[in-house]
């Protein structure tokens, strides 16, 4: 890790990265592109010195209350914040000054705050957003090595569930030839099925390659999947998108069991979801509380 002095941490868009970089390891990840402008080595982790001074000072000045995001760059719950703990301090101030939350996340490292995500969730709104790509366990710790595995983050997700806290599952990235199959996407279905999630994330089956993480992914297939890079170059040689040749009936897959099952799978509708502030009414939920106890 190293330590920088950041200028800001909201985004216009009330995001926030408290750390760049990440140790999980995926293989497919798009953060490592070149266009994000990470100058270090990807896994050596930047932290924000005075992340939590600059939070505290944006969320005291903020003219309307908003959802606050993260993890849309850099997973939060890396195993480095078990250390730093700049999540757990960004949340305290988050439910103290009255806002929202939403994360994504793919470690059950967030069950250590769940005690805040819930006070949040009482005011107001918190969504826990967990990416699921992979439903075989084996698989899972090729592609994604040094995060919680598939059962791992479902049995989160159940927690979650229990405690009342919506959640959004990211359906993304789908590796061609490697679990776009049926199976795979039914049954990670069949896992928000159960957990009860709100809406599902899918930017249909394939993922995005481009200067960065491709010769990443390409060096990581070498690696993993001997003569598999030949065919990705043999198909889609250097196309941005890579879909998988099963795009249509995976599809025509999701959608139709999210219907079945009541799960949103329409992409805008979550994100309206994920961005609009909520702020629950605390007096009259007393008021009928109190009614209803005499």
């Amino acid at each position: 890790m190293h330590v920088v002095t950041a200028k800001g941490i909201l985004s216009s868009k009330n995001g926030m990265n408290l750390y760049r970089g990440c140790s999980h390891g995926c293989i497919y990840c798009d953060s490592r592109s070149k266009c994000y402008h990470i100058e270090h080595a990807f896994e050596d982790i930047e932290v924000k010195e005075n992340a939590i001074d600059l939070l505290s000072y944006a969320l005291r000045h903020k003219r309307k209350k908003c959802m606050i995001g993260t993890g849309s760059m850099t997973d939060p719950y890396i195993p480095l914040e078990m250390e730093i703990r700049n999540v757990r301090k960004a949340l305290q101030l988050i439910e103290e000054y009255g806002f929202g939350f939403t994360v994504i996340t793919k470690s059950d490292r967030i069950l250590r705050d769940l005690d805040l995500l819930q006070k949040i969730h009482e005011k107001t709104k918190c969504v826990v957003q967990m990416t699921l790509t992979t439903y075989d366990e084996n698989l899972c710790r090729k592609i994604e090595p040094n995060v919680s595995t598939t059962k791992e983050r479902f049995a989160a997700l159940k927690r979650l569930r229990d405690t009342g806290i919506p959640t959004v599952v990211w359906m993304t990235p789908i590796l061609p030839f490697i679990n776009d199959t049926k199976e795979n996407i039914s049954g990670i279905l069949d896992m928000c099925i159960e957990a009860k999630v709100y809406g599902i994330i899918c930017f249909g089956m394939g993922l995005t390659l481009r200067e960065g993480n491709r010769e990443y992914f390409y060096k990581q297939l070498d690696l993993l999947f001997p003569q598999l890079k030949e065919k990705y170059i043999q198909t889609y040689g250097n196309q941005y998108i890579v879909e998988s040749p099963n795009s249509k009936q995976l599809m025509k897959l999701f959608h139709q069991k999210c219907s079945q099952y009541g799960i949103v799978h329409n992409n805008e509708q979550i994100f309206h979801y994920l961005q609009t502030f909520e702020e629950k009414n605390t007096t009259e939920q007393l008021t009928l509380w109190n009614f209803n106890t005499k």
